[in-house]
This record gives C-alpha cells, structure tokens and sequence, in this order.
C-alpha cells in the first residue's frame, strides 16, 4: 500500500524534503514506516523517541495502523519561548 510522509523541521531538513512517498507492508504500523525512514536515512535516527505523529491530521501513536491512502507526519521536539 502507499502513505504520504510529512516531515517537518529539521526533519525536513535531513531528508531534504517535505513530504514523500512510499510503498509500505499491508497491516503497517506507523513504527513501520518510521524504521523504513530510518534505514532510508539513519540521521533520522537521533530522533528516536522524541518525534512526534500523526495520522491524517490527528495526533496519534507509533503503534497505530496505516492504511493505503494515510497521510504519516513526523514533527520533531519544538523548543523555544
């Protein structure tokens, strides 16, 4: 199936793009595509258990299931005041 990655930030940044595409395993957790990402680009990696998800526009988890079709954004932490 395909998702729709959304990065954001320094995200972005390392991947230097905003938004991807990407085929992914039927009964996809976003994990999933995350670990694809990684071994994609291992940078990424240094944002292990601090980046934030959702799924279609909805805060969510790294358990939950993709479906063919969803939209996956990463966002990293967001410091500042």
């Amino acid at each position: 199936m395909r998702v729709t990655i959304r990065l954001f930030a320094q995200l972005r940044d390392l991947a230097g793009a905003a938004e991807l595409e990407r085929e992914v395993p039927d009964q996809a957790t976003v994990q999933t595509v995350w670990n694809a990402l990684k071994r994609e680009m291992p940078s990424l990696g240094q944002y292990e258990g601090t980046v934030s998800v959702a799924v279609n526009a909805e805060y969510s988890r790294m358990a939950a299931a993709v479906h063919d079709g969803d939209e996956v954004a990463f966002l990293p932490p967001v410091s500042g005041g």
